[in-house]
């Protein structure tokens, strides 16, 4: 089984304006309503691509109560921890300017919660697969990523880890299966500046060596890189489409290659899903559908074949 973990999940409440005047009220065009956080988000693409899933986490009060609702009628599986106070968080994305958002804090997560997550985790066996995606709260140790990776050393479990920073770098002692950092990410994990996917090689390597297995850098508009377990590198760049929504498309990349690996265990197969995955997505006003993701793939395909054509 697929088990997802979102420590923070919200609604996402996605918003358009005309003329966005600061110090005015403005009033929307359109507006939609999505459960988010990362884990969720690739919990939600996986169901659409057929693979079942469990999302774990926390959620509280009606916001929580909402986010559960909106991830049943998804068709997704849940086993979310319902907290005894406070409400999951709402964030609030502005279309209308490109990358404003505000995003809330989210709720108190206790020891005596988080105990409970690992007693969840701990029916997890060889053969399973866990993502762990996303911020976390203030509330829980910075270590938590790490915490649980050691927790699960011993069980054979594929882990995959879309976080930042610190949280990132602690888990890499665990060898993760994929960590999937975007080229500003990776910049940031070496303090330098990455603009290209030539540029991205050597450091995906550098995260290689300190223990991921494979290593999927994500450059938006220019494509993707990925340096698998073998060492051998696979990049392209990204299809053509007009971009219609940024939120979950790096998300939408870690659920895709996930899917292509479960489906063929073929490096080259995986990394296209997940650029396809993650294309379409930022191609839609949604996530993406089955069928858009096959279409994109298809594209990816051909500019496959036109390179190997002299």
């Amino acid at each position: 089984m697929i088990y997802t973990v979102t420590l923070n999940a919200s609604l996402d409440y996605i918003v358009s304006v005309e003329d966005f005047r600061a110090g005015y009220t403005n009033r929307t065009v359109s507006e939609q309503i999505f459960p988010g956080g990362k884990g969720i988000n690739v919990s939600l693409l996986l169901t659409e691509l057929g693979f079942e899933n469990v999302a774990l986490g926390f959620i509280a009060g009606f916001t929580g109560d909402e986010i559960k609702k909106q991830v049943e009628l998804r068709g997704c599986l849940q086993n979310f921890i319902t907290l005894p106070h406070g409400l999951s968080r709402i964030n609030v994305k502005l279309k209308s300017i490109d990358g404003t958002e505000i995003n809330g804090r989210g709720p108190h997560i206790a020891k005596t919660d988080l105990q409970k997550l690992f007693s969840q985790l701990s029916r997890l066996k060889k053969g399973d697969v866990l993502v762990l995606a996303g911020s976390i709260p203030s509330s829980v140790p910075d270590s938590i990523y790490r915490d649980i990776l050691e927790f699960l050393a011993e069980r054979e479990v594929l882990t995959v880890v879309d976080a930042t920073g610190d949280l990132l770098i602690n888990v890499l002692a665990y060898h993760p299966f994929l960590i999937k950092p975007n080229i500003h990410e990776l910049g940031e994990l070496f303090d330098t500046v990455l603009t290209s996917r030539k540029q991205a090689i050597p450091y995906a390597r550098k995260l290689q060596a300190m223990g991921a297995q494979n290593v999927l850098v994500s450059l938006a508009g220019a494509g993707a890189v990925l340096v698998d377990a073998h060492g051998t590198v696979h990049e392209s760049c990204a299809p053509k489409g007009m971009l219609k929504n940024g939120v979950g498309a790096g998300d939408s990349m870690v659920a895709g290659f996930l899917a292509g690996w479960l489906e063929q265990e073929n490096y080259r197969y995986a990394f296209r899903m997940g650029l396809a995955a993650g294309s379409a997505s930022a191609f839609s006003e949604t996530m993406a559908t089955r069928s858009e993701i096959k279409n994109v793939l298809q594209q990816l395909e051909e500019i496959a074949q036109r390179r190997k054509t002299p």
